[in-house]
Protein backbone atom coordinates (compact mmCIF):
# COMPACT_ATOMS: atom_id res chain seq x y z
CA UNK A 1 0.00 0.00 0.00
CA UNK A 2 1.36 3.63 -1.20
CA UNK A 3 2.14 5.31 2.02
CA UNK A 4 3.20 8.92 2.84
CA UNK A 5 3.97 10.67 5.97
CA UNK A 6 3.09 14.47 7.13
CA UNK A 7 5.84 16.61 7.64
CA UNK A 8 7.00 19.92 8.78
CA UNK A 9 10.13 21.94 7.09
CA UNK A 10 11.70 22.36 10.09
CA UNK A 11 11.94 18.50 10.51
CA UNK A 12 14.50 18.62 7.76
CA UNK A 13 16.40 21.84 8.10
CA UNK A 14 19.26 21.67 9.95
CA UNK A 15 18.68 17.92 10.28
CA UNK A 16 21.10 16.43 7.93
CA UNK A 17 20.10 12.86 8.81
CA UNK A 18 16.34 13.31 8.26
CA UNK A 19 15.77 12.72 4.54
CA UNK A 20 17.19 9.36 4.95
CA UNK A 21 15.67 8.20 8.26
CA UNK A 22 12.46 8.89 6.71
CA UNK A 23 13.24 7.24 3.81
CA UNK A 24 14.12 4.00 6.10
CA UNK A 25 10.72 4.35 7.60
CA UNK A 26 9.37 2.16 3.77
CA UNK A 27 7.17 5.13 2.79
CA UNK A 28 7.21 6.61 -0.91
CA UNK A 29 5.93 10.15 -0.40
CA UNK A 30 6.24 13.10 2.52
CA UNK A 31 3.11 15.36 2.52
CA UNK A 32 5.35 18.60 3.63
CA UNK A 33 3.67 21.62 4.78
CA UNK A 34 3.88 24.39 2.54
CA UNK A 35 1.02 27.30 4.04
CA UNK A 36 0.52 25.90 7.77
CA UNK A 37 -1.32 27.48 10.88
CA UNK A 38 0.25 28.66 13.79
CA UNK A 39 1.48 25.66 15.79
CA UNK A 40 4.12 24.30 18.70
CA UNK A 41 5.34 21.38 17.87
CA UNK A 42 8.21 19.06 19.52
CA UNK A 43 11.30 18.15 17.07
CA UNK A 44 12.49 14.89 19.46
CA UNK A 45 15.85 13.97 16.78
CA UNK A 46 16.29 17.59 15.77
CA UNK A 47 20.13 17.99 16.54
CA UNK A 48 19.79 21.93 17.47
CA UNK A 49 16.02 22.73 18.53
CA UNK A 50 13.64 20.42 20.61
CA UNK A 51 10.30 23.09 20.48
CA UNK A 52 9.61 25.22 17.33
CA UNK A 53 7.20 27.34 17.73
CA UNK A 54 5.08 28.96 14.59
CA UNK A 55 3.55 31.86 16.36
CA UNK A 56 1.17 32.79 13.46
CA UNK A 57 -0.23 30.99 9.99
CA UNK A 58 2.14 31.77 7.31
CA UNK A 59 3.60 30.11 4.16
CA UNK A 60 6.59 28.27 4.46
CA UNK A 61 8.74 29.63 1.24
CA UNK A 62 9.01 33.05 -0.54
CA UNK A 63 5.84 34.51 -1.55
CA UNK A 64 5.26 35.57 -4.69
CA UNK A 65 4.92 39.85 -4.63
CA UNK A 66 3.85 40.41 -7.87
CA UNK A 67 0.65 38.07 -6.78
CA UNK A 68 -0.03 39.77 -3.40
CA UNK A 69 0.68 43.44 -4.34
CA UNK A 70 -1.49 45.71 -3.30
CA UNK A 71 -4.14 42.72 -1.96
CA UNK A 72 -5.74 43.18 2.12
CA UNK A 73 -5.88 39.17 2.28
CA UNK A 74 -2.74 38.15 1.87
CA UNK A 75 0.02 35.16 3.23
CA UNK A 76 1.88 36.02 6.03
CA UNK A 77 5.76 34.79 6.41
CA UNK A 78 7.98 33.44 8.94
CA UNK A 79 10.96 33.50 10.82
CA UNK A 80 11.36 30.53 12.89
CA UNK A 81 13.24 27.85 10.54
CA UNK A 82 16.46 29.32 9.15
CA UNK A 83 16.43 30.46 5.18
CA UNK A 84 14.61 32.02 2.51
CA UNK A 85 12.76 29.09 1.87
CA UNK A 86 12.40 26.25 4.19
CA UNK A 87 10.23 23.99 2.07
CA UNK A 88 12.30 23.93 -0.89
CA UNK A 89 15.51 23.16 1.03
CA UNK A 90 13.77 20.64 2.73
CA UNK A 91 11.70 18.92 -0.24
CA UNK A 92 15.18 18.79 -2.13
CA UNK A 93 17.09 17.14 0.90
CA UNK A 94 13.89 14.55 0.29
CA UNK A 95 13.69 14.30 -2.99
CA UNK A 96 18.03 13.17 -2.59
CA UNK A 97 16.92 10.25 -0.11
CA UNK A 98 14.18 9.00 -3.09
CA UNK A 99 10.67 10.49 -1.29
CA UNK A 100 8.28 12.04 -3.46
CA UNK A 101 7.46 15.61 -2.09
CA UNK A 102 3.42 16.37 -2.17
CA UNK A 103 2.51 20.04 -0.94
CA UNK A 104 0.44 20.60 2.98
CA UNK A 105 -1.76 22.95 2.16
CA UNK A 106 -3.70 24.28 5.09
CA UNK A 107 -6.17 26.87 4.13
CA UNK A 108 -9.73 28.14 5.81
CA UNK A 109 -7.79 28.08 9.39
CA UNK A 110 -5.66 31.37 9.91
CA UNK A 111 -6.00 33.48 13.00
CA UNK A 112 -3.66 35.94 12.31
CA UNK A 113 -5.33 36.55 9.36
CA UNK A 114 -8.47 36.77 10.87
CA UNK A 115 -7.48 39.30 14.15
CA UNK A 116 -6.34 41.71 11.19
CA UNK A 117 -9.68 41.33 9.42
CA UNK A 118 -12.19 40.36 11.80
CA UNK A 119 -14.94 41.26 9.43
CA UNK A 120 -13.77 38.37 7.14
CA UNK A 121 -14.32 35.61 9.59
CA UNK A 122 -17.18 33.21 10.56
CA UNK A 123 -19.32 35.00 13.16
CA UNK A 124 -21.77 32.40 15.65
CA UNK A 125 -25.45 33.34 16.09
CA UNK A 126 -24.41 35.32 19.32
CA UNK A 127 -22.49 37.61 17.45
CA UNK A 128 -19.02 36.09 18.85
CA UNK A 129 -16.38 36.61 15.68
CA UNK A 130 -13.73 33.61 15.57
CA UNK A 131 -10.48 34.76 14.24
CA UNK A 132 -8.97 31.69 13.45
CA UNK A 133 -11.78 30.68 11.34
CA UNK A 134 -12.04 32.53 7.73
CA UNK A 135 -15.62 32.49 6.33
CA UNK A 136 -15.68 30.95 2.82
CA UNK A 137 -18.48 32.49 1.73
CA UNK A 138 -17.30 36.01 1.39
CA UNK A 139 -15.99 36.75 -2.12
CA UNK A 140 -13.00 38.27 -0.91
CA UNK A 141 -11.89 35.47 1.60
CA UNK A 142 -12.74 32.91 -1.39
CA UNK A 143 -10.19 34.42 -3.86
CA UNK A 144 -7.53 34.86 -1.35
CA UNK A 145 -7.57 30.96 -0.26
CA UNK A 146 -8.05 29.92 -4.41
CA UNK A 147 -4.74 32.23 -5.14
CA UNK A 148 -3.12 30.97 -1.92
CA UNK A 149 -4.06 27.34 -2.79
CA UNK A 150 -2.25 27.81 -6.18
CA UNK A 151 0.69 29.24 -4.72
CA UNK A 152 1.35 26.94 -2.20
CA UNK A 153 0.30 23.62 -3.64
CA UNK A 154 2.70 23.90 -6.68
CA UNK A 155 6.06 24.54 -5.56
CA UNK A 156 9.67 23.35 -7.11
CA UNK A 157 9.68 19.65 -6.83
CA UNK A 158 6.54 19.11 -5.26
CA UNK A 159 4.50 16.62 -7.77
CA UNK A 160 0.97 16.54 -6.05
CA UNK A 161 -0.53 18.27 -3.26
CA UNK A 162 -3.12 17.78 -0.11
CA UNK A 163 -5.45 20.66 0.88
CA UNK A 164 -6.55 20.96 4.36
CA UNK A 165 -9.05 23.37 5.77
CA UNK A 166 -10.76 23.75 2.41
CA UNK A 167 -14.66 24.45 3.26
CA UNK A 168 -15.72 25.53 6.74
CA UNK A 169 -14.05 25.99 9.88
CA UNK A 170 -16.14 26.58 12.85
CA UNK A 171 -15.92 26.23 16.84
CA UNK A 172 -14.14 23.21 17.24
CA UNK A 173 -10.20 24.80 17.54
CA UNK A 174 -7.24 23.58 19.96
CA UNK A 175 -6.51 27.37 21.03
CA UNK A 176 -3.79 28.33 23.91
CA UNK A 177 -5.02 27.39 26.85
CA UNK A 178 -8.69 26.17 25.97
CA UNK A 179 -11.34 26.90 28.27
CA UNK A 180 -14.69 26.11 26.05
CA UNK A 181 -14.89 22.08 27.75
CA UNK A 182 -16.79 23.34 30.70
CA UNK A 183 -20.11 22.24 29.15
CA UNK A 184 -19.65 19.20 26.50
CA UNK A 185 -21.44 20.04 23.07
CA UNK A 186 -23.48 17.44 21.05
CA UNK A 187 -22.52 17.34 17.23
CA UNK A 188 -25.43 18.99 16.54
CA UNK A 189 -24.77 21.59 18.69
CA UNK A 190 -21.05 22.04 17.59
CA UNK A 191 -22.31 22.54 14.27
CA UNK A 192 -25.29 25.14 15.54
CA UNK A 193 -22.09 26.78 17.40
CA UNK A 194 -20.01 27.07 13.76
CA UNK A 195 -23.71 28.17 11.37
CA UNK A 196 -22.16 31.89 9.85
CA UNK A 197 -24.02 35.55 10.52
CA UNK A 198 -21.05 37.20 8.74
CA UNK A 199 -23.39 40.08 6.77
CA UNK A 200 -22.65 37.81 3.67
CA UNK A 201 -23.93 34.82 4.80
CA UNK A 202 -26.80 36.63 6.78
CA UNK A 203 -27.62 37.70 3.49
CA UNK A 204 -27.33 34.73 2.20
CA UNK A 205 -29.99 32.97 4.05
CA UNK A 206 -32.51 36.38 3.06
CA UNK A 207 -32.45 35.52 -0.55
CA UNK A 208 -33.01 31.79 0.29
CA UNK A 209 -36.38 32.85 1.61
CA UNK A 210 -35.73 33.18 5.50
CA UNK A 211 -34.65 36.40 6.82
CA UNK A 212 -31.54 35.87 8.72
CA UNK A 213 -32.58 37.37 12.06
CA UNK A 214 -35.53 34.53 11.85
CA UNK A 215 -32.32 31.72 10.99
CA UNK A 216 -30.35 33.06 14.70
CA UNK A 217 -33.13 33.27 16.26
CA UNK A 218 -33.82 29.66 15.70
CA UNK A 219 -30.35 28.60 16.45
CA UNK A 220 -30.02 30.54 19.45
CA UNK A 221 -33.61 28.80 20.79
CA UNK A 222 -31.74 25.58 19.80
CA UNK A 223 -28.72 25.96 21.79
CA UNK A 224 -30.21 26.72 24.52
CA UNK A 225 -30.57 24.00 26.26
CA UNK A 226 -27.10 22.93 25.46
CA UNK A 227 -25.93 25.60 28.03
CA UNK A 228 -27.92 24.39 31.43
CA UNK A 229 -28.30 21.16 30.44
CA UNK A 230 -25.02 19.80 28.80
CA UNK A 231 -27.33 17.09 27.19
CA UNK A 232 -25.27 14.00 25.55
CA UNK A 233 -26.68 13.77 21.43
CA UNK A 234 -27.16 10.90 19.39
CA UNK A 235 -23.87 9.32 17.93
CA UNK A 236 -22.21 9.28 14.66
CA UNK A 237 -22.63 11.06 11.75
CA UNK A 238 -26.10 10.73 10.38
CA UNK A 239 -27.48 10.95 13.70
CA UNK A 240 -25.87 14.58 14.43
CA UNK A 241 -27.10 15.37 11.24
CA UNK A 242 -31.15 14.00 12.39
CA UNK A 243 -30.48 15.86 15.79
CA UNK A 244 -29.59 18.95 14.20
CA UNK A 245 -32.89 18.96 12.14
CA UNK A 246 -34.67 17.75 14.72
CA UNK A 247 -33.85 21.19 16.73
CA UNK A 248 -33.91 23.19 13.88
CA UNK A 249 -36.70 22.04 12.11
CA UNK A 250 -36.00 20.27 8.48
CA UNK A 251 -37.17 23.13 6.08
CA UNK A 252 -34.62 25.58 7.97
CA UNK A 253 -32.10 23.04 8.51
CA UNK A 254 -32.10 22.31 4.88
CA UNK A 255 -31.65 26.28 4.03
CA UNK A 256 -28.43 26.27 6.08
CA UNK A 257 -27.24 23.01 4.32
CA UNK A 258 -27.84 24.52 1.01
CA UNK A 259 -26.04 27.77 2.02
CA UNK A 260 -22.90 26.05 3.26
CA UNK A 261 -22.94 23.36 1.22
CA UNK A 262 -23.11 25.33 -2.02
CA UNK A 263 -20.42 27.95 -0.48
CA UNK A 264 -17.83 24.83 0.22
CA UNK A 265 -18.22 23.16 -2.99
CA UNK A 266 -17.39 26.61 -4.96
CA UNK A 267 -14.29 26.67 -3.07
CA UNK A 268 -13.41 23.59 -3.43
CA UNK A 269 -13.68 23.47 -7.39
CA UNK A 270 -12.23 27.04 -7.64
CA UNK A 271 -9.47 25.42 -5.31
CA UNK A 272 -8.61 22.28 -7.20
CA UNK A 273 -9.44 24.06 -10.93
CA UNK A 274 -6.53 27.05 -9.63
CA UNK A 275 -3.62 24.09 -8.51
CA UNK A 276 -4.25 21.91 -12.18
CA UNK A 277 -4.25 25.62 -14.08
CA UNK A 278 -0.44 26.58 -12.04
CA UNK A 279 0.85 22.90 -12.11
CA UNK A 280 1.68 21.06 -15.26
CA UNK A 281 0.13 17.90 -16.30
CA UNK A 282 2.30 15.57 -13.62
CA UNK A 283 0.08 16.50 -10.75
CA UNK A 284 -1.86 15.36 -8.26
CA UNK A 285 -4.67 17.47 -5.75
CA UNK A 286 -5.98 15.55 -2.46
CA UNK A 287 -8.95 17.30 -0.48
CA UNK A 288 -8.26 15.99 3.22
CA UNK A 289 -12.48 15.59 4.01
CA UNK A 290 -14.84 13.72 6.19
CA UNK A 291 -17.74 12.18 4.54
CA UNK A 292 -20.15 14.05 6.83
CA UNK A 293 -21.59 17.28 4.87
CA UNK A 294 -22.33 19.02 7.86
CA UNK A 295 -19.27 18.93 9.61
CA UNK A 296 -16.55 21.56 9.88
CA UNK A 297 -12.54 21.66 10.45
CA UNK A 298 -9.62 20.56 8.88
CA UNK A 299 -11.01 17.55 7.35
CA UNK A 300 -14.13 19.36 5.76
CA UNK A 301 -17.15 18.05 5.33
CA UNK A 302 -17.90 16.56 1.79
CA UNK A 303 -20.26 15.23 -0.47
CA UNK A 304 -17.81 11.59 -1.38
CA UNK A 305 -19.66 11.82 -5.33
CA UNK A 306 -19.58 15.07 -5.42
CA UNK A 307 -15.73 15.58 -4.28
CA UNK A 308 -14.19 12.61 -6.21
CA UNK A 309 -16.02 13.85 -9.28
CA UNK A 310 -13.47 17.29 -9.30
CA UNK A 311 -10.55 16.43 -6.75
CA UNK A 312 -7.76 13.09 -7.65
CA UNK A 313 -9.10 12.08 -4.20
CA UNK A 314 -9.51 12.25 -0.43
CA UNK A 315 -7.63 12.00 2.52
CA UNK A 316 -9.66 10.68 5.26
CA UNK A 317 -9.21 10.83 9.28
CA UNK A 318 -9.32 7.47 10.16
CA UNK A 319 -8.17 7.08 13.73
CA UNK A 320 -9.76 5.25 16.16
CA UNK A 321 -11.39 1.62 15.97
CA UNK A 322 -12.53 -0.80 13.72
CA UNK A 323 -16.03 1.10 13.36
CA UNK A 324 -14.51 4.85 13.48
CA UNK A 325 -12.72 3.89 10.24
CA UNK A 326 -15.64 2.23 8.79
CA UNK A 327 -17.78 5.23 9.62
CA UNK A 328 -15.41 7.21 7.73
CA UNK A 329 -14.78 5.08 4.60
CA UNK A 330 -17.69 3.37 4.24
CA UNK A 331 -19.97 6.19 2.24
CA UNK A 332 -16.82 6.71 0.09
CA UNK A 333 -16.26 3.16 -1.09
CA UNK A 334 -20.43 2.94 -1.42
CA UNK A 335 -20.03 5.52 -4.02
CA UNK A 336 -18.49 2.72 -6.37
CA UNK A 337 -19.97 0.20 -8.14
CA UNK A 338 -19.14 -3.11 -5.77
CA UNK A 339 -17.98 -0.84 -2.32
CA UNK A 340 -14.40 -1.86 -1.86
CA UNK A 341 -14.01 -4.42 -5.21
CA UNK A 342 -14.71 -1.77 -7.04
CA UNK A 343 -11.89 0.25 -5.97
CA UNK A 344 -10.20 -2.54 -5.74
CA UNK A 345 -10.57 -2.87 -9.64
CA UNK A 346 -8.28 0.19 -10.12
CA UNK A 347 -8.62 1.72 -13.32
CA UNK A 348 -10.78 -1.64 -14.99
CA UNK A 349 -13.59 0.17 -13.39
CA UNK A 350 -13.16 3.38 -14.28
CA UNK A 351 -16.23 4.27 -16.50
CA UNK A 352 -18.26 1.62 -15.37
CA UNK A 353 -21.28 2.87 -15.02
CA UNK A 354 -23.82 5.65 -13.40
CA UNK A 355 -22.99 3.94 -9.80
CA UNK A 356 -19.53 4.65 -10.05
CA UNK A 357 -18.61 8.75 -9.45
CA UNK A 358 -16.21 8.62 -12.24
CA UNK A 359 -18.87 6.76 -14.92
CA UNK A 360 -21.68 9.37 -13.12
CA UNK A 361 -19.15 12.37 -13.84
CA UNK A 362 -18.25 11.19 -16.97
CA UNK A 363 -22.31 11.19 -18.07
CA UNK A 364 -22.39 14.42 -16.41
CA UNK A 365 -19.56 15.68 -18.76
CA UNK A 366 -17.86 16.34 -15.01
CA UNK A 367 -13.63 15.88 -15.30
CA UNK A 368 -12.78 12.23 -14.16
CA UNK A 369 -9.36 10.04 -13.81
CA UNK A 370 -9.02 9.91 -17.72
CA UNK A 371 -9.28 5.88 -19.07
CA UNK A 372 -6.57 3.94 -18.69
CA UNK A 373 -5.49 5.87 -15.48
CA UNK A 374 -5.48 5.37 -11.52
CA UNK A 375 -8.88 5.10 -9.71
CA UNK A 376 -9.60 8.29 -7.21
CA UNK A 377 -7.31 8.04 -4.27
CA UNK A 378 -8.97 7.21 -1.09
CA UNK A 379 -6.23 7.75 1.64
CA UNK A 380 -6.41 6.52 4.82
CA UNK A 381 -5.25 9.13 7.76
CA UNK A 382 -3.82 7.24 11.14
CA UNK A 383 -2.15 8.77 14.20
CA UNK A 384 0.95 7.14 14.74
CA UNK A 385 2.22 9.17 17.55
CA UNK A 386 1.22 7.43 20.89
CA UNK A 387 1.50 10.63 22.88
CA UNK A 388 -1.46 11.71 20.23
CA UNK A 389 -3.91 9.32 20.75
CA UNK A 390 -2.13 7.36 17.70
CA UNK A 391 -1.33 3.10 18.18
CA UNK A 392 1.75 2.55 15.72
CA UNK A 393 1.67 -0.79 17.21
CA UNK A 394 -1.55 -1.78 15.60
CA UNK A 395 -0.65 -0.18 12.45
CA UNK A 396 -0.29 -3.02 10.09
CA UNK A 397 -3.52 -4.44 11.00
CA UNK A 398 -5.39 -1.18 10.90
CA UNK A 399 -4.21 -0.63 7.57
CA UNK A 400 -5.01 -3.87 6.45
CA UNK A 401 -8.93 -3.40 7.88
CA UNK A 402 -8.81 0.76 5.89
CA UNK A 403 -7.77 -1.45 2.91
CA UNK A 404 -10.82 -3.88 3.10
CA UNK A 405 -12.86 -0.98 3.59
CA UNK A 406 -11.78 0.70 0.26
CA UNK A 407 -8.66 2.68 1.12
CA UNK A 408 -5.83 2.74 -1.57
CA UNK A 409 -3.39 4.71 0.58
CA UNK A 410 -2.23 5.50 3.74
CA UNK A 411 -1.12 8.44 5.68
CA UNK A 412 1.01 8.74 8.62
CA UNK A 413 0.19 11.96 10.95
CA UNK A 414 3.08 12.55 12.53
CA UNK A 415 6.77 11.67 11.27
CA UNK A 416 8.26 14.34 12.99
CA UNK A 417 6.09 14.42 15.91
CA UNK A 418 6.82 10.42 16.43
CA UNK A 419 9.50 9.15 19.56
CA UNK A 420 12.00 6.60 17.80
CA UNK A 421 10.38 4.23 19.76
CA UNK A 422 7.01 5.14 17.52
CA UNK A 423 8.95 4.96 14.28
CA UNK A 424 10.42 2.01 14.95
CA UNK A 425 7.25 0.58 15.02
CA UNK A 426 6.29 2.06 12.18
CA UNK A 427 8.70 0.74 9.97
CA UNK A 428 7.96 -2.55 11.08
CA UNK A 429 4.30 -2.10 10.19
CA UNK A 430 5.35 -1.01 6.73
CA UNK A 431 7.87 -4.09 6.57
CA UNK A 432 5.34 -6.41 7.54
CA UNK A 433 2.43 -4.78 4.96
CA UNK A 434 5.24 -4.70 2.07
CA UNK A 435 5.77 -8.40 2.89
CA UNK A 436 1.65 -9.07 2.66
CA UNK A 437 1.36 -7.35 -0.22
CA UNK A 438 4.21 -5.51 -2.03
CA UNK A 439 4.44 -1.79 -1.72
CA UNK A 440 1.94 -1.38 -4.49
CA UNK A 441 -1.45 -4.11 -4.84
CA UNK A 442 -4.07 -4.20 -7.12
CA UNK A 443 -6.04 -2.03 -5.37
CA UNK A 444 -3.48 0.42 -4.42
CA UNK A 445 -2.23 0.95 -8.10
CA UNK A 446 0.22 4.32 -8.28
CA UNK A 447 -0.82 7.63 -9.86
CA UNK A 448 -0.67 7.65 -13.62
CA UNK A 449 -3.44 10.44 -14.55
CA UNK A 450 -4.77 13.30 -14.17
CA UNK A 451 -8.65 14.20 -13.95
CA UNK A 452 -8.57 16.89 -16.76
CA UNK A 453 -6.27 15.89 -18.86
CA UNK A 454 -5.07 12.41 -19.22
CA UNK A 455 -1.99 13.18 -18.94
CA UNK A 456 1.04 11.30 -16.61
CA UNK A 457 1.76 11.67 -13.19
CA UNK A 458 4.97 10.18 -11.74
CA UNK A 459 4.19 7.65 -9.22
Amino acid sequence: MRTAAFLYPWDVVGDPAAADRLAGLGIQQVTLASAYHSTRALTPRHPRHRIVTARHAAVLYPPDPARWAGRALRPATQDWTAGPDPFGAAARALADAGLEVHTWVVLAHNSRLGAEHPAAVVRNAYGDPYPWAPCIARPEVREYLVDLAAEAAVRPGALGTELESCGWYGLAHLHAHDKTGGVPLTGAAQYLMSVCFCTVCAAGYTRLGVPAREVRAAVVRALEPQWSAGRAGPGGREGEWAAVEELLGAELARLLRSWRDGAARTLQRAAVRAVRDAAADRFRVLLHADPAAHRCGANVGVDPADVLAHADGVVLPCTGDAAARADVLGPFADRWAGGADCLAGGADRLGGGADCPAGAAAAAGASVTAPGASASTIAANVTVVSGLGGSPGTLAADAAHAASLGATELRLYHAGLASDRDLAAVGDALREIGDNSGQRTACCPAPTGRPDTGGPVTP
